[in-house]
Order: structure tokens, then sequence, then C-alpha cells
């Protein structure tokens, strides 16, 4: 591993242990074989990318493996099954003898989802449990969130709480995660081109808005990143603005008058179209975000549809369940 990644681990975490990380794979990154006394915690902040974890009492256990992919969930039925059902249908695909269960980990949308539709989809626990009772012995989770954030936190403890009950157990990384560093490859600039595929044509006066969600978590900075890569890539006025975090639409609108932009299209960077694309966005209520615009004299079209419903999108989040199955299946 290069110098300054070590340098660099150590001054953010202010433990000299942290000395011995060592690059593995692109996948991820573990502790260098030197150091022998690292403490649970010291291994638990070591681990960045897929995780994984394999218990040596259980090594003699019969091989019987499953997917398990989180997401957080709709209750928007038309979207769900156009984004999050059909993303499930291609990880399926891509390992036809495998068992792969969907769990929400909205507790509460999956409530409503069983009161309206009488459909009961298991929470991460609850799925766990159920692979567990029926003689699975080794799990890959993965995820169907954008970026490490608060959701994938969630799905982190999730691993960190059942990964002794099971023989080996993996967890891959969220659809954006490395960004170029340390001769990882850059997940921005491959999501990026993945949106590019559904954009509209533009003209001198137009613009697209990608809306996002927003988070108080400090992950909201991944936003900025992407439109560093948006950007990069020579893309012309698209703007990635947020419902909840940082930049928001008002940000944005002083920015299209200096470029004289008199046309946008609104997008969700969503998995899912539902309330905040629907609503939020798209609404013809006076606080929408079209009705916003259109009361600051721009024209606006709106994109109603999940990154679920993307194909290239749908293909990244196949190739991340792919990284935590083959990590899954490696040998020790």
């Amino acid at each position: 591993m290069k110098k300054n990644w070590k340098r660099m681990l150590v001054a953010s975490m202010a433990c000299t242990a942290l000395m011995g990380f060592s690059a593995t794979t692109y996948a991820g990154y573990m502790l260098n074989p030197e150091v022998k006394d690292a403490t649970p915690a010291l291994k638990t902040a070591a681990q960045i990318g897929v995780l994984k974890n394999e218990n040596p009492e259980m090594q003699n256990l019969e091989n019987k493996d499953a997917i398990l992919v989180m997401s957080f969930g709709t209750t928007f039925k038309g979207t769900r099954q156009a984004t999050i059902d059909a993303t499930v249908s291609a990880i399926q695909a891509a390992h036809p003898n495998t068992k792969v269960i969907l769990a929400f980990t909205s507790h509460i949308i999956r409530d409503r989802i069983e009161k309206k539709e009488g459909i009961r989809i298991p929470t991460p626990e609850e799925a766990l449990a159920q692979l567990k009772e029926e003689g699975y012995t080794r799990i890959a989770c993965t995820s169907l969130d954008l970026f490490p954030g608060m959701e994938y936190a969630y799905d982190t403890a999730i691993f960190n709480e059942y990964k002794d009950q099971f023989k080996k157990m993996t967890l891959g990384t969220p659809l954006m995660y490395w960004m170029g560093q340390e001769e990882q490859r850059d997940d921005l600039i491959g999501f990026v081109k993945a949106v590019q595929t559904q954009f509209p044509q533009q003209g001198k006066q137009d613009a697209i808005l990608l809306m996002a969600h927003g988070t108080p978590h400090p992950s909201n900075a991944y936003y900025s990143v992407i439109q560093n890569r948006i950007d990069q890539l020579g893309l012309k006025n698209v703007f990635v603005y947020t419902v909840e975090g940082w930049p928001s639409l008002e940000t944005i609108i002083p920015q299209l008058k200096e470029k004289g932009i008199k046309h946008v299209t609104l997008m969700p960077i969503m998995m899912v179209a539902g309330d905040h694309a629907n609503n939020d966005m798209a609404g013809d209520d006076k606080e929408s975000h079209k009705s916003q615009l259109q009361a600051a004299g721009f024209k606006v079209d709106t994109y109603i549809h999940g990154l679920g419903e993307n194909a290239a999108v749908r293909n990244l989040f196949v190739e991340r369940a792919n990284e935590a199955w083959d990590t899954l299946e490696a040998a020790k």
C-alpha cells in the first residue's frame, strides 16, 4: 500500500496501530498480518469495502448459500415492481441456482405494505433468522443503497449483529463507494454515466436538475462529489440538488438564472419514484419544485422514474451483489 494512504488513516483515526493497513483487492482492505494484537474495535474500524466474516468453529458445516438484498423500500406499488423488484430479479438471474431474498429496512414502509396489500416483506433481522432456521450457513448480503449513509450503517449493523451466527457472511458495498482513491475504481463516474443514459437532449438554454434525497449524515458530501464528476465528464447544465439536505433547490435557481437557462427537466436520482418524486418534485402544490421553478419563470418538464428502472443502474447493483457473492465463494 502507498505510504500516503497509511499516513491518511493514521491521521484520521489517531491510532498508530493502523500503520499496519495494506491493500488486498479492489473490493476491500485488511489489517497487515504484522498487527498481532488488534482489538475487536480496531478490526471493526479497519473494515473497508466488502465486509467478510468466517467462523472457524462452523467450518465443518455443509455450504448452503443465500443472497440477502436489503432495500429501504417504498409503499408505491408500481415503482416498487419497476425498480426494487426488477433489480432483485436481475440479481436472481445472475445467480439462478441460489436463494435470493428481499428485506426492507424501513419498518414503517413494510408495515404499511402489509396492511394495504397483505404482503409481508421481512426486515433484515427476520430474513436472517428465517435463513438460519432453514439451515443456510453462508450469506452474501447486498444493498440497494446509493452510498454509505444512514441506511448502509443499518446494513453494517445487521452484518455485525448476525455474522457470528453463520459459517461465513459478507456484505457488499453500496452502488457508490470508491472514488478512485488508492487505485480503486471510481464508482461515481460509473454512476453518472449510467444515469446519463436517460438524459434528454439539451440545448444551450436547457438544464437537467437531478433531485436527490439528502441526509443529515456526513455522507451528504457524496452529492458534491457527484456534481464534481458531472462537471469532470463535461456534462453541461446538469445540477444535483436535494430535498432534505444540501444543496437545496434554492441553491441551484440563481445558477440557472446566471446561465440564462429557460427550460429545466426535473429527474430524481433515487432508487424509486415515490412520494418525493411524485409530490415534492413534480406535484401541483405551490411548494413543489416544479411549481417553484415555474413561478421563477422556467418552463419545466418532469421525468418520474426511479433509478431502478434504468438498466445501466440495475447492472451496477448486480455487480455489487456479485462482489459480495464472489467474496463469499472465495477460498480463505
